[in-house]
């Protein structure tokens, strides 16, 4: 269990990037969303000892990370969201060497876990070449590879899925599916599809504070009945926005289709949907 209370993080330019933070996290999956300048990475780093709070507390499974940082060091696996390489470094060398530094000094165990590794992200064929020369989506899966080094019980990845193409996405997101049976894993991200598909608890942040968390069907279950969906002409969609509620717009056909948050039918023109973790993330954005 990860216990996170009233963290709060300021940066020296004013910005309030964690703001009275409080989660307990279980063993399994849990995601993270929030839009871009939420505060997720920051608070991701803060978990991960790469920065001190200003203030709060961080505990898992009853140790205070704060005062003893290396205990969690040794039992975290960590993708940060830009993953640096070394040039001119195969991934085999650069995953053993990184396999060294969390432990795994003798040869065998060693050669035995790196293997494996390179096996599960789809990189064995292209383990003996520079990892400098990877793809976006390469690199990242190397990331992911590293951060699964030590049999970790605390996993962080930081938008892990945004430069992976979909049969990538969905072997990494099932890689973790997997993990997540045993430790604790938090999936940090802007990609609501990601915590839909993987995610049996979650918290939306925004400005550095958590405006909801829990079960996503809880979420979802609260917003049935209030969510209407029509489709509108473009020069109609300006109107509407000023009008309603409107959580999500998107092109049909080249047609926009609006979902509307309302107790009550908005206009004739509206049918009521099915609600989704979308309409609950844009609906608590808006509300923020």
């Amino acid at each position: 269990m990860l216990s996170i209370k009233n963290l709060n993080k300021t940066y020296a330019n004013g910005v309030h990037a964690i703001d009275g933070v409080s989660l307990e996290i279980p063993t399994g999956m849990f995601g993270l969303l929030g839009p871009n300048g939420a505060g997720k990475s920051s608070l991701m780093r803060t978990i991960a000892t790469l920065q001190d709070p200003d203030s709060g507390s961080i505990h898992f499974d009853g140790v205070d990370v704060l005062a003893d940082k290396d205990s969690l060091r040794r039992r975290l696996g960590f993708l940060p969201q830009d993953f640096g390489v070394y040039p001119k470094v195969s991934a085999l060398e650069l995953l053993d060497h990184f396999a060294v530094l969390k432990g795994l000094t003798r040869r065998a165990e060693r050669k035995e876990v790196v293997e494996g590794l390179l096996h599960q992200t789809n990189l064995w064929d292209a383990r003996k070449r520079s990892v400098a020369t990877y793809s976006g989506g390469m690199r990242q899966r190397f990331g992911i590879a590293q951060a699964l080094l030590g049999a970790p019980q605390l996993v962080i990845v930081d938008e892990p899925t945004a430069s992976l193409d979909p049969d990538e996405r969905n072997r990494f997101l099932n890689l973790l599916a997997r993990i997540g049976e045993q430790v604790v894993v938090i999936l940090s991200t802007h990609i609501v599809e990601d915590v839909t598909d993987l995610c049996p608890r979650m918290a939306i942040i925004a400005r550095g504070k958590v405006l909801v968390q829990g079960r996503p069907q809880d979420a979802i279950d609260a917003l049935k009945q209030q969510v209407w969906r029509r489709s509108v002409k473009q020069d109609e969609l300006e109107d509407y926005q000023r009008r309603f509620a409107v959580l999500s717009t998107r092109l049909i056909g080249g047609t926009p289709q609006i979902n509307v948050f309302a107790a009550f039918q908005p206009d004739s023109g509206f049918a009521p949907v099915e609600p989704g973790l979308e309409d609950v993330y844009f609906l608590q954005l808006r509300q923020a």
